[in-house]
């Protein structure tokens, strides 16, 4: 996106997966990119790479301001970093739903926070925070993974309302299940790592998992000034995992 060029870009959790794909394609599309993660080692190739822990007031706000002096301004924030977990309600400890909520929602919180007072001299100004399918379809032992992103679904709303008349345009993708480090963990842990990937690419209509990239373009976007008139949206990367019932494949 040609849009993107001179754009000033934050993204959080950009040291693997997803966000590292967001801050490739920002770069590709002549952005300047700050890659915040707890380990930005592994972000792209010619990101700016800052240490950041979201769970942390202090550590978010020494980051993103050092990110405004590197680029010289914000005028773009990708919320990314994120925590998965497994389980029914009965099964993840609570310590574990406040850990996933202190990262996954609160992270959020945190980053706006630090970004907005640099947002507000943008002409150009977005937030794109990270949800999931997770936030609008029931799936099996996801409870406190999907109330989390249920919560960010709903906080990117009320940010879009709230920001919408000084200029800053709030929005969010939904991916389906991505083809990202954290799944292959989760598919590493499986008793059959093969029969689980079948299947979590089964439950997409497309039959396949979602990749980094793609959801990288929906989110390079909404992030540019080529979705002007977007904000309050909400962007299924999923596979059709949303909208489509299919039948069930023909049995040979």
């Amino acid at each position: 996106m040609e849009s993107m060029a001179g754009l000033a870009v934050v993204v959080t959790g950009a040291g693997s997966g997803i966000g590292r794909a967001v801050a490739a394609a920002a770069l590709a599309a002549g952005a300047r990119v700050a890659a915040l993660d707890l380990d930005p080692s592994g972000s792209a190739a010619g990101a700016v790479q800052l240490r950041a822990d979201v769970s942390d007031d202090a550590s978010v706000e020494r980051a993103v301001a050092s990110a405004v002096q590197h680029l010289g301004a914000l005028d773009v924030l990708v919320n990314n970093a994120g925590i998965g977990a497994q389980g029914s309600v009965e099964d993840n400890p609570l310590e574990e739903w406040r850990r996933l909520f202190e990262v996954n929602l609160l992270g959020m919180v945190r980053s706006a926070r630090a970004a907005l007072p640099h947002l507000r001299r943008s002409a150009h100004a977005s937030i794109v925070n990270m949800c999931s399918v997770a936030a609008v379809a029931g799936l099996p032992r996801r409870a406190a993974y999907s109330a989390s992103k249920g919560a960010v679904l709903s906080l990117t709303l009320a940010m879009a309302a709230d920001h919408v008349r000084e200029g800053i345009r709030v929005n969010c993708v939904n991916p389906g299940t991505a083809d990202t480090p954290w799944v292959a963990r989760l598919l590493a842990s499986a008793e059959d790592s093969e029969a689980e990937r079948r299947a979590l690419e089964a439950r997409q209509p497309m039959g396949r998992l979602v990749s980094p990239e793609e959801v990288a373009a929906a989110v390079l976007y909404l992030a540019s000034p080529a979705a002007a008139s977007v904000t309050g949206t909400v962007l299924a990367v999923d596979g059709g995992m949303t909208g489509l019932r299919l039948p069930a494949r023909p049995t040979t």
